[in-house]
């Protein structure tokens, strides 16, 4: 293993973080984040699991060692992402559901450009683990125990009481206030219940899997194309990451730069996902990559070309930073809370099979590797036509409320 700090960033070591993310971690998190850990649970335990393998990996006394922490540090880290946006989008409402969910991305950039600093510094692999574990000790000590379960969760668990107990605090912090005669339900529920029913509660649990998704036509079709546009999203994000080895330039410079490039898109796309819709916007994104990867691979690669093309692939990073973070907002529209973590942990999870096979593509050619980005940006736009707009949407509850509600706009189509 190198000393060089950013060797992990680049090496197949990290690949093998993405095959533990990609075989298990975000879809069996999404599931227990559903069941029984709820949101919070779950992200308390894989902030514990982080930590606790982000310290023994600095200390690794061989290579193999190293090589199964890397992995299970994958399978932690692949709950966290998920665990973490359900969590704080969730009890927003569809106004303010974009712009919010959009805002959050910004700490994940932050985090790559402050990595590059750090790696600068101390370039030490070892001090990066144990650096890269500090954000997750400061998030589980000092902030995770002053946030609240989503209301949701508690909702689909037959916790009705608890569940109103929250929007209570959320409407008092907010200056509001919740009547007294103000109860909430599974969007099912309501349909059926009378005032009685509803007044005094329904304790039911509702839990489902992954397996129930595909076994419904409409949720079926979504989660498949979600995989599909999260394969080629997340080929073309790490892949233009990685591809900075390729570039000839300064291997730090090269990952701030593309972090800084993130930020603007995020910013832009948050002020545009309420205009546009996730949909059309999504596709302008994945397209804006594409479009600019294939010039970056099309131009020449000496003297003032490389000025070029080093300019199209931050302009590729750009564009499918927006995609890669909108695909959160839009999944969690697509899917009812009752499978929305798994459901969202299974897309990512084939989106981490694309960042597997990403060093394949970026030890080929750079001219070759940006075009391959380039297709995947187009046909991930492609894709994503194929599924419906959610602006403005509710959030439901439970498989059969959103059923309903989707043959009721079928009807009306």
């Amino acid at each position: 293993m190198s000393s060089v700090g950013l060797e992990p960033k680049t090496s197949p070591s990290e690949t093998r973080v993405f095959k533990g993310f990609a075989f298990g971690g975000g879809g069996i998190w999404g599931y227990l984040s559903d069941t029984k850990l709820g949101r919070k649970g779950s992200l308390t335990i894989v902030c514990i699991m982080n930590i606790t393998l982000g310290l023994l990996t600095s200390i690794s006394p061989n290579y193999w060692i190293y090589v199964i922490l890397r992995l299970l540090t994958g399978f932690s880290t692949g709950g966290i992402g998920v665990c973490a946006f359900v969590l704080a989008i969730e009890p927003i409402g569809p106004t303010k559901r974009g712009f919010a969910g959009m805002s959050t991305f910004y700490f994940f950039s932050s985090g790559i450009a402050l990595l590059s600093g750090i790696a600068y510094t101390f370039q030490s692999w070892r001090f990066l683990y144990i650096a890269s574990s500090i954000p997750s000790v400061i998030f589980l000590c000092l902030m995770l125990p002053f946030i609240s379960e989503s209301p949701r969760w508690y909702l689909i668990r037959g916790k009705t009481d608890e569940a109103m107990k929250i929007m209570r605090n959320i409407a008092k912090s907010n200056g509001k206030h919740l009547p007294e005669n103000v109860y909430i339900v599974l969007d099912r529920a309501a349909n059926s219940c009378d005032h009685n029913c509803i007044e005094i509660g329904k304790n039911e649990i509702v839990t489902m899997s992954v397996i129930d998704v595909i076994k419904s036509p409409s949720t079926r079709k979504h989660l498949l194309l979600l995989m599909g546009i999260n394969f080629t999203s997340a080929t073309v994000y790490y892949g233009l990451n990685l591809n900075a080895t390729n570039l000839n330039t300064n291997i730090y410079l090269s990952v701030l730069l593309n972090a800084v490039a993130e930020m603007p898109a995020y910013l832009l796309t948050a002020i545009l996902i309420d205009r546009f819709g996730r949909k059309s916007l999504g596709v302008g994104t994945q397209w804006f990559s594409g479009i600019f990867c294939l010039i970056g691979g099309l131009v020449g690669s000496h003297g003032s070309w490389m000025v070029v093309r080093t300019m199209c692939g931050v302009l590729g990073i750009f564009g499918m930073a927006g995609t890669y973070n909108l695909l959160y907002v839009y999944a969690m529209e697509l899917f009812p809370t009752v499978v929305r973590s798994a459901a969202i942990g299974s897309a990512r999870q084939v989106g981490q099979i694309g960042a597997i096979l990403v060093p394949f593509v970026v030890v080929m050619d750079a001219s070759l590797s940006l075009m391959v980005f380039g297709a995947c940006g187009i046909v991930g736009g492609i894709l994503m036509f194929s599924l419906p707009e959610t602006l403005n949407r509710p959030l439901y509850d439970t498989m059969n409320g959103m059923e309903d509600e989707t043959n009721k706009s079928s009807m009306l189509a």
